[in-house]
């Protein structure tokens, strides 16, 4: 059983809880999502495995889990991202949002995500578990889609693309 960090809205842990429980209830808890560019200021994009237990087969950033407990975001997101797609590279913490989203088999994501990026030309090795297929692809291009076909990409991805895209951190590094 996988266990996520309760938190409330000033991000402070109020408890714990088995992963699925949290999402069946709806329950706010911490999240991480990595946004890595290359250096053609391209993002790399996964596409989640078919058997996820929500939002499986749709395009969102390079990673996204939760920190155990006892873990710290920053170092939680270091790890996932080796884990789902084989790359290890430093990772800026740029800022942090709250959403919820429900889904249509009952679950619910409640969380306070801390948004990390990082640039690196290494080329992901995902886990087939974790990532059914990846690409690179141009900020505006991702917007352009994003707006013809939201429905193929997550719901955290749609609220935090442009957001990411526009941070003067990423905006200084790549060409786009």
């Amino acid at each position: 059983m996988t266990n996520v960090i309760l938190v409330d809205e000033q991000d402070v842990q109020v408890g714990t809880m088995e992963k699925l429980e949290a999402h069946l209830k709806g329950m706010l808890h911490r999240a991480i999502s990595v946004f890595i560019f290359n250096s053609n200021g391209e993002l790399l994009l996964q596409q989640r495995a078919k058997d996820k237990y929500h939002s499986p087969g749709l395009w969102t950033n390079t990673c996204c889990s939760h920190p155990a407990p006892g873990e710290n975001a920053k170092d939680a997101a270091e790890r996932r991202l080796v884990e789902e797609m084989g790359i290890n590279c430093t990772l800026q913490h740029i800022f942090q949002f709250t959403y919820k989203a429900a889904f249509d088999n009952g679950l619910t994501e409640n969380e306070l995500d801390h948004i990390f990026i990082g640039f690196t030309d290494e080329m992901p090795e995902p886990d087939p578990d974790e990532a059914a297929s990846w690409k690179y692809a141009a900020p505006s291009d991702i917007l352009k889609e994003m707006e013809q076909h939201p429905e193929i990409y997550t719901v955290w991805f749609r609220l935090l693309a442009e957001k990411v895209f526009s941070h003067n951190e990423v905006k200084s590094k790549t060409l786009d």
